[in-house]
């Protein structure tokens, strides 16, 4: 039996699966869910392409996360798994917040986005750039939350 392990260091994307594979994921996301509703230590039987099942241990933790990917894939939603520690390149973070990459380079330099120099180029940690996602959500509601309400002032509902 061969043992293929992926790199942990690249970002991976998976890419939406068809319908009838939906049905199986969510499927197996209610097995999960359900059996670590029941108990804390977890295990799964993977049958091999030999035909053995044997039974692997794997931490709760683990299995929440395999339920979750189930459930997005179920959906019908694409998902990339990065590593916690990743750092982007101002272009990769421009890619990420659907910005340019002059926007980034000057709210690194007003210093609302945080981010390291390695030599002349600048990386922006991921949580970092999470942060200020979320950050810039919540000013994007904010400000069409006021728009709204001038309009409303103005009775320009509709």
């Amino acid at each position: 039996m061969s043992s293929k392990t992926t790199d942990r260091s690249q970002p991976g994307s998976i890419k939406p699966i068809e319908a009838a594979d939906r049905e199986l994921a969510l499927a197996a996301q209610r097995y999960i869910v359900a059996a670590l509703d029941h108990c804390r230590a977890a295990s799964i039987t993977v049958t091999t392409a030999e035909g053995s099942q044997p039974k692997v241990e794997v931490p709760p933790a683990a299995l929440r996360l395999i339920g979750q990917l189930l459930g997005l894939l179920g959906e019908g939603r694409p998902v990339v798994l990065l590593p916690e520690d990743k750092e982007f390149t101002t272009v990769e973070a421009a890619n990420f917040l659907n910005v340019s990459r002059p926007f980034v380079i000057k709210e690194i330099e007003a210093n609302r986005l945080p981010c390291r120099k390695v030599g002349t180029h600048r990386r922006v940690a991921f949580g970092d750039l999470l942060q200020y996602a979320q950050q810039m959500r919540a000013r994007q509601a904010g400000a069409l939350e006021k728009m709204a309400e001038n309009a409303r002032e103005l009775g320009l509902e509709y």
